[in-house]
Formats: C-alpha cells, sequence, structure tokens
C-alpha cells in the first residue's frame, strides 16, 4: 500500500464516502472538545489528548487506519502552525512583551545554539548516534512550542516579564530551528557555521520587516474601513496573518516570524470587534491544534517505539536538565533576571507539536536512520511533556512566582459608526478591575466621549454622573472619531489605576492590550 492511503480506499471517493468522512470528522472534533475539559482539570497540556486520538485511530489502533506520507504531515503541520502563531501574536499583549524582548531574542538565537549543541553531544556520546543524526535531533527538539505554552502559561497568573519572556521566545525559535534542521537534514556536508549564522539572521530580518509591515497595513485598514458585516472583521484578520506568512516566505525570510509580528500588531492595535475577532481566531487555532496532533498520532507506529524510549528519555534528560537551564543562564546573565524566574523558565521550555512536526523533514528528505528520528522525538516530547505540564503551577507557587496582583483589563470591543464618524465602545467591567467604585463623572473621558448606557444584572439604564460602576458591568461609549482613542486610553487607565490614574503614574497614553 503507497504512502499516505488509507487501508481500503482504492476505489473512487463517493458522496456516501463524503457522509462517513464528515460523521467521523465531526465525532473526532466532539471527542477532543470533551478532552479539552480533561487536560484542563488534570493541568495535561491538551496535545498529549489529541496524539493519543490518532494513535488510536491509527494502524495499531481501533480505527486500523495506516497512514505514513511524512510529506503531507509536514505541510498539514506547517498550516496548522501559521494558524497557531497568527492566534498567539493576536492574544500577545504588547505591555508585557516590550519589556522581554531582548531577552527573548537572546533565547531564540544564543539559546537555540546552546541547546543544540548540549543535547547533540548528548544524543552522540550517551546514546551512540551518528552525528548527523544527533545535531538532528538537537536541532529539531531545541524549539520551543508555541501552542503548548500560550495553552499552558495562559492559565498560570505568572509576572509578566515571564510570561511576556516564553511566549516571544516561543514565536521567535522557530525560524532559527527550521534552518537548522533543514541545513543538517540536507545532503552533503553541512554548511560552514558562519554561513548558517548569515542564513538565520537575514531570514530573520526579512521576516520581521515583513511581519510588521503587513500586520501596520492590515491594522489601519480594518480600523478605516467599515465593512458591511462584523463577521467579516475576524475572517479579515485572520487572513492578513496568513498573507504575511506567504509574503515572509516568498521573499525568503522567515515566515513563521512575519505571521506572529503581524498578528502581534494587529492584537494590539484596537481592532474594531476585537473579542469577537479574538474568539473567531482562538477558534481556528483549536482546530488546527487538533487536526495537527491527531495526524501526527496517525503517523506514529506505536510498535515500533519500544527500542527508542531509553534513548529518548536519555536525550530528554540532558535537554531538560542540562542544556535548557545552561541556555538560560548563558543567555540571560546581562538581564539580571532572579534565579527564581530562571528556575521556572528552564523548567517552562515546552515542547510540542512543532519538534515532531520537524522531525517530518529528515524523513521527507530521506536521511538515513529518520524514521528513529522522528520515534526519538516523539517519545521525548510525550514523556517531558507529561512531566512538565502539570507541574508547572506546582513550582510557580513554589517559587512564589503566582501573581495576582495587577487589576484585571478592560474588555472593550468597538464598531465603527461611518456615517456619524464615531465609534461605539462596549466596555465590560471584569473582576479585579479598579474601576470598580468609580463614578460615571470620575472618568473623567475626554470631551466628545460619554457613557450613554450601563447593563447590571441584565438590566440597562442611563447612567447619572453620580451612578458608581461595579465589576460586571457592561459600558456603552460613544466617541466622536478625534477623540476615540484617548477615551479608551483613558478607560483603560481607570481600569488599571483606578479613579486617581494619571495622578499617581497612571496614565492613560498605553492602551496596548
Amino acid at each position: 500500500m503507497g504512502p499516505g492511503k488509507i487501508q481500503g480506499r482504492e476505489r473512487p471517493l463517493t458522496v456516501h464516502d463524503l457522509n462517513q468522512l464528515l460523521l467521523a470528522c465531526s465525532l473526532v472534533l466532539l471527542v477532543a472538545v470533551a478532552a479539552v475539559r480533561i487536560s484542563s482539570r488534570s493541568g495535561l497540556p491538551s496535545l498529549l489528548v489529541y496524539l493519543g486520538i490518532g494513535m488510536v485511530m491509527g494502524q495499531d489502533g481501533i480505527g486500523g487506519i495506516h497512514f505514513d506520507n511524512a510529506e503531507l504531515t509536514q505541510v498539514i503541520g506547517y498550516a496548522a502552525l501559521v494558524v497557531i502563531l497568527a492566534e498567539g501574536g493576536l492574544g500577545t499583549k504588547w505591555k508585557e512583551i516590550r519589556p522581554a524582548l531582548p531577552a527573548a531574542s537572546a533565547l531564540a538565537l544564543g539559546g537555540v545554539a546552546v541547546s543544540v549543541g548540549v543535547t547533540a553531544a548528548a544524543a552522540h556520546y550517551l546514546v551512540g548516534l551518528e552525528w548527523r543524526q544527533a545535531l538532528i535531533i538537537g536541532a529539531v527538539v531545541s524549539s520551543t512550542d508555541a501552542a503548548a505554552v500560550f495553552s499552558v502559561l495562559r492559565r498560570i497568573p505568572l509576572p509578566a516579564r515571564v510570561t511576556g519572556t516564553l511566549e516571544a521566545e516561543s514565536g521567535f525559535n522557530d525560524a532559527p530551528v527550521v534552518i537548522l534542521v533543514v541545513a543538517f537534514s540536507t545532503a552533503g556536508p553541512v554548511e560552514h557555521w558562519y554561513v548558517l549564522l548569515g542564513e538565520i539572521a537575514l531570514e530573520l530580518a526579512i521576516g520581521a520587516a515583513v511581519g510588521l509591515a503587513v500586520g501596520w497595513l492590515g491594522a489601519w485598514g480594518l480600523r478605516h474601513v467599515a465593512l458591511p458585516a462584523s463577521g467579516l472583521y475576524p475572517i479579515a484578520a485572520v487572513a492578513i496573518a496568513v498573507t504575511a506568512y506567504a509574503a515572509g516566505a516568498l521573499a525568503h525570510g522567515s515566515g513563521f516570524l512575519a505571521v506572529y509580528l503581524a498578528a502581534m500588531v494587529m492584537g494590539n492595535a484596537r481592532l474594531p470587534h476585537w473579542p469577537a475577532t479574538r474568539g473567531f481566531a482562538e477558534g481556528l487555532g483549536w482546530i488546527a491544534q487538533i487536526g495537527m496532533f491527531v495526524l501526527l498520532g496517525l503517523l506514529v507506529t506505536p510498535h515500533e517505539l519500544g527500542d527508542d524510549v531509553l534513548p529518548a528519555l536519555v536525550i530528554g534528560l540532558g535537554l531538560t536538565m542540562v542544556a535548557r537551564p545552561l541556555s538560560i543562564v548563558l543567555c540571560l546573565v546581562p538581564f539580571r533576571v532572579p534565579w527564581t524566574e530562571q528556575a521556572l523558565m528552564s523548567w517552562a521550555g515546552l515542547r510540542g507539536a512543532v519538534p515532531i512536526i520537524l522531525a517530518t523533514i529528515p524523513m521527507v528528505n530521506g536521511v538515513d536512520g529518520s524514521r528513529r528520528i522522528f520515534n526519538i522525538v516523539f517519545v521525548l516530547v510525550v514523556a517531558y511533556t507529561l512531566v512538565q505540564g502539570p507541574t508547572l503551577p506546582w513550582l510557580a507557587r513554589t517559587l512564589r512566582l503566582g501573581d495576582g496582583s495587577e487589576a484585571s483589563d478592560l474588555g472593550i470591543e468597538s464598531a465603527p459608526l461611518e456615517r456619524l464618524r464615531g465609534h461605539l465602545l462596549s466596555v465590560a467591567i471584569p473582576e479585579g478591575s479598579k474601576m470598580h467604585g468609580v463614578e460615571v463623572s470620575e472618568l473623567r473621558l475626554p470631551a466628545g466621549a460619554a457613557v450613554t448606557l450601563v447593563v447590571r444584572d441584565e438590566e440597562s439604564f442611563v447612567p447619572l454622573p453620580s451612578t458608581v460602576l461595579r465589576r460586571g458591568d457592561e459600558l456603552l461609549v460613544v466617541a466622536t472619531d478625534p477623540v476615540r482613542d484617548a477615551a479608551e486610553r483613558r478607560l483603560r487607565a481607570v481600569g488599571q489605576g483606578g479613579k486617581l490614574a494619571g495622578w499617581l503614574g497612571t496614565g492613560g497614553a498605553d492602551s496596548s492590550r
């Protein structure tokens, strides 16, 4: 049976077959959605549940599906990763990631180099792999996974510097890792190290330039063009992010970095109908994760993993206990990061689907022992995710890094009124917001903006200047075009600093998400 064929599928596809396929896909999605509940309660990253679903459906499971098309898996995996990075970028708060950019960049470059070297040495000297195979494994597993990092870290109340550094690192380090894996998987001698460094720097520069440009142009367009339906804004935002990836890749730059930066620019640009856009992107991200992990579970052959369990555990031990901590210490020395935060970041270098997808590159290129490389990476990711994911909240509490002191940010949705040259701002006051207890007059909104309606306990009323706002309230604010941005900045400032925001150092200039 040829690669990628499903057992028993030799005749042309019929409508009945399509109906069965749709039923199977819907059932898988329903099971996967239900599995999110299990993973969230247990603390396990959802990737393990989805991988398990794919393995159960595979040739060693009850599904009996024989699937071994590594090239198709790689293509679909890349597409899913683009969607996941776009969703992660849209949800990244610039005010949190901005101070962490230098440290994250150092980890994405220097940290990758340290991890590749140490992990490859462990694979060669402790497991006995050839140097090319050892270098490929070292490069593959040196990339932290954006999906795993985003899904786990955003459930833990960590300091903004830690979260920002880890999220930015996971968004940045895919580009250099892909270049290294492709270089090590290419037939013939590996290029000199300085050539690889030059290629990495050039691709990152091109990808960053394309991503920032596309993101800025897309945000400007979405803010100044009134689309005929609110449901078009989420579609347009995701399409712009995917365009950034395609443009960056066609320009011989890092498409992964381009899509992440473009999405981050749009996510911090106060787009119209932002909550709907964020929810749509999050839904697409879940679908991408489910499809990607299930497909990777189908690709693996469980009965072939037995001989590779011990090598994977040994290599993973070197990566987790030596390579990752060493890269954290060496790269963060100039930034004077406290040792407690370094310890948490060392343990939070989560691996997920990205290393498994990258492990398909040597399979597609026909590298000797590529199937064993894939099996080792698969076992390593599963084993150490089982250990790291559930214990990360415990470690954060032990190191006293839980941060519950920051006020909750407001949920603000904007709808442009093109003919009236104004905007409707829908403001939700969450738990922990310092807007609780503030009178409407104490908001001190700029002239041209006013609170016109308050919804409280499912009842709406027109507020008076003396009306006291409460957590859980929803406000409808009308603002003219010239003061729309100033009004939102002021609302966010009061949400973070209370009625005295601006007088006690909490200004309204920072309106980033």
